[in-house]
């Protein structure tokens, strides 16, 4: 079972690995990337808007890959005092993405038709 993390605890988190301590600019990111896992967790239920538990660490990450990326946008690489750059994707990279495994349902019509 995967205990739930509170918006708190995720905040916490997110401010240890980045070392941003704007709560209100994390939220932001944070909700972001809640959006994130949600559209790639429920692609066809546009209603969920929670993060499953067992997804809390994946939103972290992805908050954590957008905060460090912000002001690169787009960038496919750079380098500089021999420290390298690039990114994978314009957006959250697939390999943040593949953990989260995408949940459809089918829905029985009405038989009385």
């Amino acid at each position: 079972m995967t205990e739930i993390m509170t918006d708190a605890e995720k905040l916490s988190m997110l401010k240890t690995m980045t070392g941003e301590t704007d709560e209100a600019m994390l939220s932001v990111y944070l909700s972001i990337a809640a959006n994130k896992v949600c559209r790639r967790a429920y692609p066809f239920d546009e209603t969920v808007t929670t993060v499953p538990p067992r997804y809390d660490f994946n939103q972290v990450e992805i908050a954590a890959y957008l905060v460090n990326k912000r002001g690169a946008e787009g960038e496919t690489a750079h380098s500089e005092n021999g420290i390298s750059r690039s990114y994978e994707d314009g957006d959250v990279p697939p390999t943040l993405l593949r953990e989260i495994v995408p949940f459809a349902s089918v829905i029985k019509g009405d038989s009385t038709s």
